[in-house]
């Protein structure tokens, strides 16, 4: 029986991106009712029933009074199942079917008034949808197979001009539910990115001809991956940009932010000296917005302003001993190491707090400075670390030691109030938070004492917010606010982690250009981006069930060393193998519908 659950197993993994809620539902409530025993009446007669009313909704069943009397008593139901079902397979879906009546109350009355689903919930390519910037996935692996690099490099850049970045530190969430999934497994779709990449990097790629001239400036404030994404595609309309960057060079976070064994350096200037083909993008570095020149400065000289400063100040832990000499953010280690102000770990006992991607990057490279001992700290389980789970392991299988459910409490200091040990109180998971993590609760044990001489803390990131502040820009707490678009006020916007909060590159760059066509829009124009690329036509599916491909990374104890790129490149014949696996959604299937390719 295994193998077939193992199979119903990659059907949810692949579960399509814009089913109706209503229509998920309805199969999980069929799943739950075939595992009844029959045992307790709520269960065995109340599921099928939840079942039919459900099916009569998506059915349209009757007069709209009818509709909304059915949703009604379908609610008062599972309420019932929910609080008389003897185990969890007759509570659990009533209770997760009275979450979504809750969570997708626009879809339950849409079904109720108009018999129909939203207008957004259509059949849509998981891997274009997924990214938050809507790259032609399918087009440029297409393009791969055929070993045409540079045009894969252009399809790319039509919505994402960091194709290098992405390629080596994007989360992929395209992978998430690749409908190659419900054969083997999802295609490797970043690796095959860092592969184009290699073939064809940003800077040899020719660029698009740019449209006429416009004669209208903006000001882009931060040349992180927002900020860079915002220039380029208003460059392409014919805008001219000035970007204003307080760092002594471009890249923001991806500079200063990610060590150079994740993101080669030169990787990053490949894809800005590709963005500055463009010919109208200046950046001006060492310039901080607020010393010298202001927000209202840019207002008046330019046509608008997009704010793209990130999230670069490190938070810190309000503690006993947070003053201690030792104690760092783990944040600011990063930025000075891109800065070649190196830390001296060597011989040194480091403690990291936190568990998300910043902690793994602080834990690798205080491995990388020499430290005898790193050891990482987490309130929470290893399975709700924020990290991505490659870096995790990459940290674990360098050296680092990982111990989760530890609340730091107070650092001690010795008699020269230098940090001598951190102190942290075991926890339990409790009940789970609104994210459906479970909260950590002190557990019945004793404190524990971790001897160290560094604490390097990576518990959050801020925005240097204050400037725009006292400018009158709308703030929640330290972030700016904005709506969809990225407007702030008439010609103001802004996007990035500023607005969200920490967030990933691709977030990012999906914000910036967002925002780049909101301005275009408010200044009165009306631009569409076409590099004029024609993807290949498809072949036959392969169907035959596949092993992914993993690039190969260095030996642990070699990488450890030094900050020389951890991975190696993918083969043509690895290469070839991965493309092939690709089912071509946009053509095949839903992707020949309406708003896929035909």
């Amino acid at each position: 029986m295994e193998p077939h659950l193992q199979t119903f197993r990659r059907t949810l993994d692949a579960y399509p991106v814009g089913t109706c809620p209503l229509a998920m539902e309805l199969t999980m409530l069929h799943n739950a009712k075939t595992q009844s025993c029959g045992k307790c009446v709520p269960c065995r007669d109340g599921l099928p029933q939840l079942e039919g009313m459900l099916q009569s909704l998506l059915d349209g069943d009757g007069e709209p009074a009818d509709r909304e009397r059915r949703l009604q008593e379908m609610r008062a139901l599972a309420e019932l199942v929910r609080d008389t079902s003897d185990c969890a397979i007759g509570y659990q879906p009533a209770t997760v079917l009275l979450g979504a009546m809750t969570t997708f109350e626009r879809e339950f009355d849409s079904h109720v008034h108009d018999t129909r689903c939203l207008t957004d919930r259509r059949p849509v390519v998981p891997c274009v949808s997924l990214c938050p910037a809507h790259t032609d996935v399918p087009g440029y692996i297409a393009l791969i197979e055929k070993g045409d690099h540079a045009a894969a490099i252009n399809l790319i850049r039509e919505n994402n001009p960091l194709p290098s970045a992405c390629a080596l530190v994007c989360e992929h969430p395209c992978e998430m539910h690749c409908r190659r999934r419900l054969i083997d497994e999802p295609i490797n779709i970043r690796g095959l990115k860092e592969y184009a990449v290699d073939h064809a990097p940003g800077d040899e790629v020719p660029v698009p001809t740019r449209g006429p001239a416009t004669g209208r400036r903006i000001a882009v404030v931060g040349s992180g991956p927002s900020g860079l994404t915002a220039a380029w595609f208003l460059a392409l309309m014919g805008h001219e940009v000035v970007i204003f960057e307080a760092n002594e060079k471009p890249g923001g976070m991806l500079r200063y932010g990610i060590p150079g064994y994740r993101f080669p350096k030169h990787r990053l200037d490949s894809d800005i000296a590709g963005i500055l083909a463009l010919g109208t993008i200046e950046i001006r570095c060492g310039v901080r917005i607020g010393r010298g020149t202001s927000l209202q400065d840019l207002r008046e000289e330019y046509d608008s302003v997009y704010v793209a400063i990130g999230a670069q100040a490190g938070l810190t832990l309000d503690i006993e001993g947070g003053d201690a000499e030792g104690v760092m953010s783990a944040v600011d280690v990063l930025h000075g190491l891109a800065e070649d102000d190196r830390p001296d770990f060597r011989g040194k006992r480091v403690v990291v707090i936190g568990g998300g991607n910043v902690a793994m990057d602080a834990t690798r490279t205080a491995i990388r400075c020499g430290a005898e001992h790193v050891h990482v700290v987490y309130r929470r389980r290893r399975e709700d670390m924020t990290a991505l789970p490659h870096e995790i392991v990459g940290a674990v299988r360098e050296g680092a030691r990982l111990s989760a459910l530890f609340a730091p409490t107070h650092i001690e200091k010795d008699d020269r109030g230098a940090v001598a040990a951190l102190w942290v109180q075991p926890q339990m998971p409790g009940p789970h938070d609104h994210a459906g993590r479970p909260t950590p609760v002190p557990a019945d044990k004793p404190a524990v004492r971790l001897p160290a001489d560094v604490v390097l803390i990576a518990v959050g990131q801020g925005i240097e917010s204050t400037h725009f502040a006292e400018s009158a820009l709308p703030l929640d707490r330290t972030r700016l606010v904005a709506d969809d678009t990225g407007r702030v006020l008439p010609h103001v916007y802004s996007g990035g982690d500023c607005v969200s909060g920490p967030s990933t590159v691709i977030e990012a760059i999906a914000a910036g250009k967002v925002a780049a066509y909101a301005i275009d829009e408010e200044l009165g124009y009306h631009h569409t981006i076409d590099f004029g690329i024609e993807v290949p036509h498809p072949g036959p599916n392969n169907r035959v069930p596949t092993g992914r491909v993993e690039a190969p990374l260095r030996e642990p104890d070699l990488r450890r060393t030094d900050f020389d790129y951890v991975g190696e490149r993918m083969t043509a014949q690895e290469a070839g193998q991965e493309v092939s696996r690709c089912l071509r959604c946009d053509h095949y299937g839903s992707g020949a519908l309406v708003g896929g390719r035909s």
